[in-house]
This record gives C-alpha cells, sequence and structure tokens, in this order.
C-alpha cells in the first residue's frame, strides 16, 4: 500500500530587538511575544526594572555593548532620541527602525539600512490593546527590507500599508486632531458635568455615535450642532455659561471653524 509523503515546512522566525521601555514600546513587546512567526530575542532598555513585569531579566539588556544579533531592530523612544540612540547602535548594515509618526526617515543613522513600522493608534499604559485593525504604515530604503517588514506587519496586523515621510507626517497631523485634540474636549466636557453634578457617562452613547458615524459619513456630511445651523441664540447662551475664558475662546474658534467650512 502507497502511503504519500507529507513534508512540512518551517519558515524562519522574524528575530527582532526592539530597544526601548515606554508606552509604545510596552504595547509592542505584548504583541511581538504573542507573534507565532517572530522571536522578540532582547529588549534594550536603560532601566530594565521598567520591563520585569513583561519579560524575564535575561531578555533585557541596558548595555549597548551586549545587543544581539537579530533581523530588524526597532527603535521605540521619543522622537527626540531616535538620532541619539541609532548612532549608539554598535553595528553597522544591519536593518534599523523606528516607530515615529512624525521623524522622517532620515533621523535614523546612515550606518545602518533604514526604515519606519509605525502602528497608527493611541496607546495608554496599562490599557490592553488589540493590534489587528491597527494600521501598520512602513517605509523602507530598499524593497527586501520592505518585505521584511511586510511580513512582520502581517504578523500582527490586518492593515499593513506603504507610505512615504511625507505622506506619514500629514497622517500624524491629522491623528494629532481627530485624537489628541479630541480627547482633550472630552476632559472639558467632562470637567464641565463634574462641576454642574452631571454624570460624564450620559454623554458616551452621543460620543460613541459620533465616532461610529464617521466610519460611513464624511466628518463634513456628518457634522451637526449649532454652529453648523448658525443658532446665534444658543451660541451666545453657551458662551454666558462658560465662566472660563479659555474654554470660552475655545468654543468661539470651534465654532468659527464649523462655520467657515460649511461655507466652502
Amino acid at each position: 500500500m502507497y502511503f504519500p509523503i507529507k513534508f512540512h515546512y518551517f519558515y524562519p522566525m522574524i528575530k527582532v530587538v526592539l530597544i526601548g521601555s515606554g508606552n509604545v514600546a510596552q504595547h509592542l513587546i505584548q504583541v511581538l511575544l504573542q507573534a507565532k512567526e517572530v522571536d522578540l530575542v532582547q529588549v534594550f532598555a536603560r532601566n530594565p526594572s521598567h520591563l520585569l513585569h513583561l519579560l524575564p531579566a535575561t531578555k533585557i539588556t541596558s548595555d549597548y555593548q551586549k545587543i544581539t544579533e537579530a533581523d530588524l531592530y526597532i527603535i521605540s523612544v521619543s522622537d527626540n532620541a531616535i538620532a541619539e540612540v541609532s548612532a549608539q547602535l554598535p553595528f553597522e548594515n544591519r536593518l534599523v527602525v523606528h516607530t515615529s509618526g512624525s521623524s522622517e526617515l532620515s533621523i535614523l543613522n546612515d550606518k545602518n539600512r533604514k526604515g519606519v513600522f509605525y502602528p497608527l493608534q493611541t496607546f495608554t499604559k496599562g490599557k490592553e490593546i488589540d493590534f489587528t485593525p491597527i494600521p501598520i504604515c512602513l517605509e523602507a530604503e530598499n524593497e527586501a527590507d520592505y518585505q521584511l517588514l511586510e511580513k512582520l506587519g502581517n504578523c500582527i496586523s490586518k492593515k499593513v500599508v506603504r507610505i512615504t515621510s511625507e505622506q506619514r507626517k500629514s497622517l500624524h497631523v491629522a491623528a494629532v486632531f481627530v485624537c489628541n485634540f479630541v480627547n482633550h474636549l472630552y476632559q472639558i466636557g467632562n470637567e464641565i458635568c463634574e462641576e454642574n453634578n452631571v454624570p460624564f457617562e450620559v454623554l458616551h452613547p452621543l460620543i460613541q455615535e459620533t465616532a461610529h458615524k464617521i466610519t460611513e459619513l464624511s466628518p463634513k456630511v456628518a457634522q451637526t450642532g449649532p454652529a453648523l445651523r448658525n443658532d446665534t441664540k444658543t451660541i451666545e447662551k453657551h458662551l454666558d455659561f462658560l465662566e472660563n475664558p479659555e474654554y470660552k475662546n475655545l468654543y468661539q474658534l470651534l465654532t468659527q471653524s464649523i462655520q467657515h467650512v460649511k461655507k466652502l
């Protein structure tokens, strides 16, 4: 009797060294440890104690000279530190990437091959996050390096995109408007609620519907409110209600901006 022979192909895992111990770095460590085709061989951190809740001490180093060999080195530090960190790496002609949304590819030191591995998402310390829907924005100097980054991106996300430094900069600016500035407005709304003994949770359905709506409509079409309607009486009442001069100015500025966009 003939029994067909089954061949099992084993593809090499991507060996990664991650450099950093901050917010984004810790989220990346967690997702890379879970990825089946990724071997997070080491993490560099100036303060290894910051990572002991995620990794054994044997996988962490604070000595540049002890950084091990890998297929890819991911620098996940503050934008101001990227150039300095990449310059201190004690090797040449290896693939080194950063995770910044606003820093160009050129900020990395020329002694190594350069790339960008930018997860476009807001990360909060201690808040678990699913990387599957997160866009991973990639850039590399050559196609072979890009393909490696793409393979890594596909290990953790279902949305991997090729984006230039200039496109990524525009995305980051847009992200500040739709995420950071919006969250600041949430904080103002929360403060107004607290001062008037109203639970902020009452606004949660409104916030959720607004966020969901712009996945189906353009933000311009989805816009509502007194500014759009030019409801001057309501706007005047709101301005009279606001005692904080900064919030009053912000209300006026946003009202004028909404009305200007309406005319376009």
